[in-house]
């Protein structure tokens, strides 16, 4: 993608993606910390206060603000809003991920830290010769490392701005049905220790305890 670095378009909206991700944390840092202060002491040197009444915030009510937002603030509007969007849901990604999942708490971005824009839904037939269109963008020059397979449609564009250039990674989804794998073996299913803490036999060729066929009851 060639074309992208004589434009200033890709480098602004990378900038403006950053600072909407440090807003929406900055956003979400503040009420945990107002609702982890204890109640009958305050902080010497500072204090997150926060209304009782204000709901935990989550992607659909930043989204919401987001709207706002871009009536009134040009560098907002001048991003497409499906791609802001996507920066909220990959922040709301990232605390589900802190959660469920044990990683650790999001950070904040530094400037040249935010590398790719996400464009969720791209036009009918965006692809024309060595060319794609990028909504707000235009047709961008390519050049592909691989053909499209026919029958194809792009779901998705993600636009990666690396040390040795831009890339842009598409999305095509594929209706197949995966065949559940077919177990083989002997299923043993109960190790030698729990078979001899509770008395359960275990039957194998490389198992065997030889305990009698009989349970504890």
């Amino acid at each position: 993608m060639s074309q992208l670095r004589h434009r200033a378009r890709p480098y602004d909206w990378l900038e403006t993606s950053r600072k909407v991700w440090n807003y929406a944390l900055g956003e979400r840092k503040d009420w945990y910390k107002s609702r982890s202060c204890r109640i009958h002491a305050c902080s010497i040197k500072s204090e997150y206060v926060i209304p009782a009444d204000v709901q935990r915030p989550t992607f659909v009510s930043q989204a919401k603000a987001l709207t706002q937002a871009k009536k009134t603030n040009p560098h907002l509007k001048a991003v497409q809003s499906a791609v802001l969007q996507q920066v909220l849901k990959r922040l709301e990604h990232a605390f589900t991920s802190m959660w469920e999942r044990g990683f650790g708490f999001p950070r904040f971005k530094k400037t040249g830290q935010f590398r790719s824009l996400t464009f969720p839904q791209l036009a009918d037939n965006p692809v024309q010769g060595n060319r794609i269109k990028i909504p707000k963008m235009g047709l961008v020059k390519v050049r592909w490392s691989r053909p499209i397979p026919d029958g194809f449609v792009i779901k998705q564009a993600q636009v990666v701005r690396k040390a040795s250039g831009w890339y842009v990674m598409l999305t095509l989804p594929w209706d197949v049905d995966v065949p559940s794998p077919t177990a083989k073996g002997n299923a043993i299913g109960l190790d030698n220790e729990l078979a001899e803490n509770s008395r359960v036999p275990v039957t194998g060729k490389k198992h065997n305890t030889g305990l009698p066929n009989y349970t504890n009851i």
